[in-house]
């Protein structure tokens, strides 16, 4: 008999789509490659024709959700054009609402372990989205005098880690509760640090 997984359509792609629902469900450290064939529907040793292990395949849904990531804060910024500030707070929204719509690959992206430097093609794809919120922090902040001008690289990696923090404390159901909605922290949150760059105007 011809095995199932040698003739499966997409097989690279059903794998990587079986891994994030496994993602979800039990975490990046919590299915073998096996549980990931048997969910695609194939045979165990079909997974072995794309990927060598499971940190492969993991890095694999990593790498294309950096580049749905990317793309997502492209559009944010761009949206908020020709507002710096209206483009910066588009892309903190941005980062949010990725995480609710796209949790497996969120995992796969920050949770899992996996280096971003595995694969010169998941490097690629985590820079273009950095990037993206780094431009952002240089137009906003091109105004502040260089000498007290925080390097661009520094203004989004602090806005980063802020957005990952209001996701994992209270946007991905992990039984920590705010009396206030995960949107409205990071903008609050996003706020007060604009504030204490003289960015935007102090509250009255």
């Amino acid at each position: 008999m011809t095995k199932r997984g040698y003739h499966h359509g997409n097989l690279k792609q059903a794998l990587i789509e079986a891994a994030l629902s496994l993602i979800e469900e039990k975490g990046p450290t919590g299915f073998t490659l096996s549980e990931a064939a048997k969910t695609a529907g194939v045979t165990p040793a079909a997974v072995y024709r794309h990927f060598q292990g499971r940190e492969d395949l993991i890095a694999e849904a990593a790498r294309q959700g950096f580049e749905m990531f990317a793309d997502l804060m492209q559009y944010a910024y761009d949206k908020g054009q020709p507002s710096a500030l209206a483009a910066f707070e588009a892309t903190g929204r941005a980062y949010l609402a990725f995480a609710r719509k796209h949790p497996g690959h969120y995992i796969a992206m920050f949770e899992s372990g996996i280096s971003l430097n595995r694969t010169p093609e998941l490097s690629l794809a985590a820079n273009r989205a950095k990037s993206v919120l780094e431009k952002a922090a240089a137009d906003l902040s091109q105004h502040i005098p260089p000498e007290k001008r925080p390097p661009a690289s520094m203004f989004s990696a602090h806005i980063w880690a802020m957005s990952h923090g209001v996701v994992e404390l209270y946007a991905r159901n992990t039984g920590a509760t705010s009396p206030f909605p995960p949107e409205d922290l990071l903008e609050s949150g996003i706020g007060i640090y604009l504030r204490g760059l003289g960015l935007v105007p102090q509250d009255e």
